[in-house]
């Protein structure tokens, strides 16, 4: 496994630092600014406009499809550090290069598993960010970390599949630009493959029947900037059978297949705001006093820095390794690392980011550092795509199968 950039990972990676610097950081504060002043804090500000032209100008778009049909025919290895660039300001930058979730899973499941006609209707407008998307999945009345608890009914009716339901948590959702949901739910709930029970349907957001109920808060947060989470009710929606993804039945499958190129890109992605925290931490400890002396002299403070520097440097090469056999072995054969990413990354950074706001303070959890808004949605990757005692148990299983 050789980790050093090629060339064109090193031209894109000062490209992105260059964009960051002069567009993406000097954006965030205008950014929030714009959204107080708006009448629905759920359309981009009109800074963000900016900015994804001006991405798009310069070549940073859509790095994360891996086809040079769809995207920039980047790896997994060769986007790893750019997404980790992304991650310094991960609600404007992927946003910004049309690599924001849940907009990038979407996209890779529609240039997979849709039919020339679902392209040409869904996945182009994505592509060419005319549109957002959101994948609904997650149900407040079950479990939903086990999809074959799913309650959600895709039921067939002449020429017409009718969908009944409810969701909550779907992220991009709140935005009006949020044109098309894929929806999870049960075509055969009688089945005795409980995994062949679930199928995927493309329901357009202006269908009658569904109704954007509520948004959802996380942690006090509401996430204007990725278009929030929503609570979606699906009141017998109808649509035509032609909307199903894949062929009925196939819909754990198809879910299988998206989330794990997700869960490698929240880990890259976690990785870049773990450097801000601790670029963040470094600044504040040089330039605080307390009791007589720098807060950089204090030794728990060299603790916290030096400890979260030595877990960065051992997430990435764990991240890297991973993208590194997604490439040669595919996802399957990544399956380990994937899981092993998946727990072991948010769970740092989310202790990172908490030494990173203790050392700021009352300013840590206040509105004037990005911290305590980057702790919430790293906290909350400890339970999206699969919460940590899931992975766990799958991981700790293929562990013991070679020992019986």
């Amino acid at each position: 496994m050789d980790f050093a950039y090629d060339a064109r990972t090193e031209e894109l990676r000062k490209e992105l630092l260059a964009f960051m610097d002069e567009h993406v950081y000097p954006a965030e504060e205008v950014a929030h600014e714009q959204l107080a002043a708006q009448d629905s804090p759920w359309v981009h500000p009109p800074v963000v406009h900016e900015l994804r032209a001006a991405a798009r100008a310069r070549g940073l778009w859509n790095f994360f499809l891996p086809d040079t049909e769809h995207g920039a025919g980047l790896t997994n290895l060769q986007y790893a550090p750019l997404a980790e660039i992304m991650g310094r300001s991960p609600h404007l930058a992927p946003l910004a290069l049309n690599c924001n979730a849940p907009d990038t899973g979407n996209m890779e499941l529609l240039a997979q598993f849709a039919t020339p006609e679902q392209k040409a209707r869904w996945l182009e407008p994505l592509l060419n960010g005319e549109i957002h998307s959101a994948f609904a999945m997650t149900e407040p009345g079950v479990a939903s970390s086990d999809a074959t608890n799913i309650e959600t009914r895709i039921v067939r009716d002449g020429s017409d599949y009718v969908v009944s339901g409810r969701k909550w948590y779907i992220s991009g959702a709140m935005n009006p630009d949020c044109a098309i949901f894929i929806v999870m739910g049960k075509t055969d709930p009688d089945g005795a493959d409980v995994r062949r029970q679930q199928s995927m349907i493309l329901v357009p957001r202006d269908a009658p029947g569904l109704t954007i109920k509520r948004a959802m808060g996380v942690f006090g947060f509401e996430d204007h900037l990725h278009g929030g989470h929503a609570e979606v009710v699906f009141d017998d929606v109808r649509v035509p059978a032609s909307n199903l993804v894949g062929e009925e039945g196939g819909g754990f499958a198809i879910a299988q297949a998206r989330l794990g190129p997700g869960r490698i890109h929240h880990c890259m992605r976690l990785i870049g705001m773990a450097e801000r925290a601790i670029e963040l931490m470094c600044r504040r400890a040089v330039s605080r006093t307390a009791f007589g002396k720098s807060l950089a002299q204090q030794g728990v403070v060299h603790n916290w820095i030096a400890d979260a520097r030595v877990s960065v440097e051992q997430l990435r090469l764990l991240v890297l390794k991973t993208a590194w056999l997604m490439d040669q072995v595919g996802n399957k054969g990544a399956h380990t690392e994937i899981q092993a990413i998946k727990i072991a990354v948010p769970r740092a950074v989310v202790a990172i980011l908490d030494r990173a706001i203790q050392l700021h303070g009352a300013a840590g959890v206040s509105q004037d550092t990005p911290l305590a808004e980057l702790y919430a949605g790293a906290r909350t990757l400890q339970l999206a795509d699969g919460p940590d005692e899931v992975h766990q148990r799958s991981l700790a299983r293929r562990e013991l199968k070679r020992y019986v």
